[in-house]
């Protein structure tokens, strides 16, 4: 048997893959080694990763400085309980965070990924209103929206259709509609006034039960890769600062660069109280997520009493080899100008999509920094519908790896693309959408 027969049965024998539909016709890609933005798989057959393997490897795969840190730390100290203990690692990490995030947020929380983050960052809202004796449990986020698969997550992000089968199971939240803008839209200004409405009246009947708001900055990840108008955004914000409710940020998607700013929050007026980090934070080497909190939140859960504190923690929490490949990652920013590479990046979306607007079935089509996305009205907008997996298969057969959201097919590049290369792949697109 050939090894890569071997593989393949092996993993058909053991293992269940994440959002994936089982049957007889499933056939992995073995991928043997990556670099930059190519993936290589055991026949030596190459893909460009436009997705950034699901939105994590900012910089491209294998970038050595990031492969050095981690060699470096792990010969010094690969893990310790972060309960009593703390490392540089750790330290110098939440200081960078500290220093690049919105000037409020100041108390790093690690956890290791984007669902934890966001289950960190929904306890110490209750916990907060209870330490300071309110009982306040009831959540409100936006319609569409994505927060993780754990059970608090799933509440926040019922809507988005992924969770059917935990319905009994789950607290119910209250959503607000999300006044989503692509190219061309005409009435937006009236779906944006409905939405500000409805935050009235969710503000009016249970302003007093409301433990905190979260939402995806400014565009939804899972739930389509929609976008909002900024303007909008500060408006629905103000409302809830004003109503003194608190905010959370899920930027496990939107964080290190990808709407063109280092967060979705640096275009708002308005900022959160608590922000949610993964994803992308180590460049997509570890995982790691850290949830970023107010002094005023902390504050509230200090004092001699242990149940003040939040009694809540994870066995990697603050892995040192993590913060290390996670500082390594940030650092790349400034040495090699990223936010200029990912304004490259942006334009040539914009040269693009009018191509494909113009020459395919495609409509409502949107940018945001390094994220473009279109529907392609030729396919079903059931997630995993069959003629979805058709079309990725084509961009797979074409060397691309795409991975649409029902009918939207996006693409968010690693920054280290270079710009003939991401040209080259939208006349593939063309041609295979034609």
């Amino acid at each position: 048997m050939s090894e890569k027969k071997n593989i393949k049965k092996k993993d058909k024998d053991f293992l269940w893959h994440p959002f994936t539909k089982i049957d007889k016709d499933y056939d992995p890609i073995v991928i043997t080694k990556a670099k930059d933005d190519i993936l290589i798989d055991i026949d030596g057959k190459k893909y460009i990763d436009l997705i950034s393997s699901w939105w994590v490897n900012i910089h491209g795969h294998c970038r050595k400085e990031i492969v050095q840190s981690i060699s470096m730390q792990s010969e010094k100290l690969e893990q310790v309980l972060f309960a009593d203990f703390t490392h540089s690692p750790a330290v110098n990490l939440a200081e960078k965070l500290i220093s690049i995030l919105p000037s409020n947020l100041s108390r790093v929380f690690y956890s290791d990924n984007g669902s934890t983050a966001v289950e960190i960052a929904m306890k110490v809202a209750i916990q907060y209103w209870y330490n300071l004796g309110k009982k306040k449990k009831k959540f409100v986020s936006m319609s569409g929206g994505y927060h993780g698969d754990t059970f608090g997550a799933m509440s926040v992000g019922y809507s988005s259709g992924f969770y059917k089968p935990f319905k009994d199971f789950i607290s119910e939240s209250i959503f607000i509609p999300f006044p989503d803008n692509w190219d061309g839209k005409n009435d937006l200004e009236k779906e944006e006034i409905r939405s500000l409405n409805t935050v009235d009246e969710v503000l009016s009947k249970n302003q007093e039960d409301i433990a905190a708001v979260i939402f995806e900055p400014l565009i939804q990840g899972a739930g389509g890769m929609k976008v909002c108008r900024k303007e909008f955004f500060d408006s629905m914000l103000k409302k809830f600062r004003d109503a003194g409710v608190i905010i959370i940020f899920d930027e496990v998607m939107t964080g290190f660069g990808r709407t063109g700013k280092m967060f979705a929050a640096d275009y708002l007026k308005n900022k959160p109280d608590i922000m949610c980090l993964a994803k992308s934070m180590t460049g997509g080497y570890i995982p790691l997520a850290a949830t970023i909190f107010s002094e005023k939140i902390h504050n509230e859960f200090l004092g001699g009493d242990i149940k003040k504190s939040f009694l809540h923690g994870h066995s990697f929490s603050a892995n040192p080899i993590a913060c290390s490949a996670a500082l390594t990652s940030i650092n790349l920013f400034n040495k090699e100008n990223t936010l200029k590479k990912i304004s490259i990046i942006s334009e040539i979306h914009k040269e693009f999509i009018h191509k494909l607007r113009n020459n395919c079935n495609v409509s409502k089509t949107r940018i945001l920094g390094s994220i473009a996305a279109f529907d392609f009205n030729k396919i079903s907008k059931d997630y995993g519908s069959s003629d979805t997996q058709k079309i990725k298969k084509k961009f797979l057969e074409n060397g691309l790896l795409l991975r649409p959201l029902g009918n939207t097919i996006y693409l968010m590049p690693p920054y280290c693309i270079k710009e003939e290369t991401l040209k080259e792949c939208y006349k593939k697109i063309i041609d295979i959408l034609m």
